[in-house]
């Protein structure tokens, strides 16, 4: 945990008071003690700052003085969703990389019952995407679209400007462009058990350039670091 986040209601008056794994933390690991200056931020809020005021009984009391920006979330990823628990993994890892919008995405050979998984609500992966930001020092919080349908996505993807890459080893693929700084990413990953030739044509008329990482076939979540670590 690299920078404390705060909720911007936990804030009262320039002063938040925690009672859970951040107090632990800053105790355990940090040994904080009043006084001692901290690197904190709020929630898609501004980083900062914060110094302990006091400590009674595990509770921590901390004042903000949170004042810059920080690094913005720099891209977008369409997903056909692994199982729940290598989702899980692999959120924290997103979030901290810079993710800005998920889009998790149905595909043909995406398992049903991942759809009915409590992972896919707010409140459950929610902490999963903080836990990424305390660990990249980072505050912005993602954003994620769940649609079904892929078709019904389809329009909105087509609308997505900049670079859109989606990775697919078969079909001659693309070598991988350069990345342009100033120019919106969008990388599309299948599901396991790969994308259908039919998903990835529909993904190069919404404007995706078919891609590979090479001649091995990857696990989703080390396609997804290999690739985007490829852009940053």
């Amino acid at each position: 945990m690299n920078r404390i986040l705060f909720e911007p209601e936990e804030i009262k008056d320039g002063v938040a008071k925690i009672y859970d794994a951040r107090a632990r933390h800053i105790l355990e690991v940090l040994h904080g003690e009043a006084g001692q200056v901290l690197k904190v931020g709020v929630i898609d809020g501004k980083i900062g700052a914060g110094k302990i005021l006091a400590i009674e009984d595990g509770e921590v009391a901390v004042a903000i003085e949170a004042g810059d920006s920080g690094p913005e979330p720099w891209f977008d990823l369409v997903l056909a969703p692994p199982r729940p628990r290598v989702f899980k993994r692999i959120l924290p890892q997103l979030a901290a990389l810079g993710l800005r919008r998920l889009f998790l995405i149905g595909a043909n050979k995406v398992e049903k019952d991942f759809w009915g998984a409590t992972i896919l609500k707010p409140e459950n992966y929610r902490p999963f995407l903080v836990e990424g930001l305390q660990q990249s020092g980072t505050s912005i919080l993602p954003t994620i679209t769940v649609e079904r349908s892929f078709r019904h996505l389809l329009p909105e993807l087509e609308r997505l400007q900049g670079l859109k890459l989606v990775a697919h080893p078969y079909g001659s693929p693309a070598p991988l462009p350069p990345r342009n700084p100033d120019a919106n990413i969008v990388f599309a990953i299948g599901p396991e058990g790969g994308w259908t030739e039919g998903e990835v044509e529909a993904l190069e008329t919404a404007g995706f350039l078919r891609c590979s990482l090479g001649p091995r076939i990857l696990r989703t979540d080390t396609a997804l670091i290999a690739l985007i670590a490829r852009f940053l």
